[in-house]
């Protein structure tokens, strides 16, 4: 099992975004974006409230030489938007497989932009590798249709604990042959 990673992360572009690897100055939008509730309780990492460092921890983390996950932001400066619409991100797994999460800020809901992400994201397989999972929480169908349409299946039903939530919450998961 390899978990070795490219030193450099490839910018992948759309038409209406670019998701381009994580920067220092990004600190700020994501702390502001990550502190909603809303955004924290749909993830199992994010607490609620944010504590001080946290985002800087996580832009440090993503920006390591020994990461274990790619992170990219969803950056619309390209047509006049924020700088910070969301985040994306692959996690390596073994078996030449990873996972993919996300987040979009609460301002960009329901626009398509996630299922974009994702999309561009598959597309490109920037890691190269055979197969991508996700999991999303059960009171979170929005998450489930962008897999779907992204061309994700249905695998089955889990638990994992979500830090904001202090909680189990049940999840589907889902696979993408790539």
């Amino acid at each position: 099992m390899s978990l070795d990673h490219p030193a450099t992360q490839p910018v992948i572009e759309t038409e209406r975004f670019v998701l381009r690897p994580l920067r220092k100055s990004d600190v700020g939008p994501i702390s502001y974006n990550v502190a909603d509730e809303r955004v924290a309780r749909m993830t199992t990492s994010i607490p609620h409230p944010l504590p001080p460092g946290a985002a800087e921890a996580f832009v440090a983390r993503a920006l390591s030489d020994d990461r274990v996950e790619d992170v990219w932001a969803i950056d619309g400066t390209r047509d006049g938007g924020a700088e910070v619409k969301g985040v994306i991100g692959l996690k390596r797994l073994d078996r030449n497989q990873c996972e993919v999460g996300f987040w979009i800020a609460p301002a960009f809901w329901n626009t398509g932009l996630a299922t974009e992400a994702v999309k561009a994201l598959v597309e490109a397989n920037p890691l190269e590798h055979s197969g991508m999972f996700a999991s999303v929480f059960q009171d979170n169908p929005a998450s489930a249709r962008v897999l779907i349409h992204c061309g994700f299946e249905y695998l089955g039903d889990a638990e994992v604990f979500s830090v904001a939530r202090d909680a189990t919450v049940p999840t589907w998961t889902y696979s993408r042959k790539l």
